[in-house]
């Protein structure tokens, strides 16, 4: 897989670092700013969960790579609402972030974009749009695209070049003769499991895209079978 710049390949420890907080940061505003009861809100994209169950997830986590770090294996999620989550991850954070710092691992690229995606779902839950642009994009878009390459393979398809404002990127092995291109945030739900197939076909293909579809669906992610609506489209 090669990824042209403005996203790098391989994101640096600053970098994944920076991400981290960000998705943190802005998770804990977000929030803030949210109408009284928004713990409590559905989230379309993981369906089952609410808002807290959301963010308990996010702090589950943090603790279990705290635990990994430091040899200190936190307790339970806190049972309190969701201030009380945030505070906690806030305190797991620092060693997950000196871990994040140290050389590239996978392993630190994966929680950075379990983390960003979740912001994501948490912002379709709220409806508030995508960000422009964040520092997690480029290393949680390096582990989507890593992910879609391995399952092209796997199925024996044709690589695929996938184009975005942010940069264009090959998934796959070999020369791509087919485009798959977007705004960075279709492109990057449908990555992550959350787009239909209709709505992945919606987006801007230079070939009938029905082969492609099962690649869609790998690892954790599965293609839903009904589109998702929300601030992200």
């Amino acid at each position: 897989m090669t990824i042209v710049e403005p996203h790098p390949s391989r994101p640096s420890g600053t970098t994944a670092v920076a991400a981290y907080r960000q998705v943190r940061v802005a998770t804990a505003q977000l929030l803030a700013e949210a109408p009284p009861g928004a713990a409590a809100l559905p989230v379309a994209h993981c369906p089952g969960w609410t808002v807290r169950e959301l963010v308990a997830h996010l702090v589950e986590v943090c603790a279990r790579v705290h635990g990994r770090v430091t040899g200190d294996v936190p307790g339970p999620a806190p049972d309190g609402g969701v201030p009380e989550l945030l505070a906690e991850w806030e305190r797991l954070s620092g060693p997950v972030e000196g871990f994040l710092a140290g050389p590239g691992s996978m392993d630190g690229h994966i929680l950075v974009m379990d983390a960003f995606t979740h912001e994501l779902d948490l912002r379709q839950a709220l409806g508030v749009a995508p960000p422009v642009a964040h520092p997690a994009l480029p290393v949680a878009n390096g582990v989507l695209l890593k992910g879609l390459s391995a399952s092209l393979d796997g199925h024996g398809l044709p690589p695929l070049a996938v184009r975005t404002e942010h940069g264009d990127a090959v998934a796959g092995t070999g020369e791509p003769t087919v485009t798959v291109a977007g705004p960075w945030h279709e492109v990057y739900l449908a990555l992550a499991g959350r787009r239909s197939a209709a709505q992945i076909r919606s987006l801007r293909w230079s070939a009938d895209p029905g082969r492609w579809l099962p690649a869609f669906t790998w690892g954790p992610f599965r293609v839903p079978e009904s589109p998702v609506a929300g601030a992200e489209g």
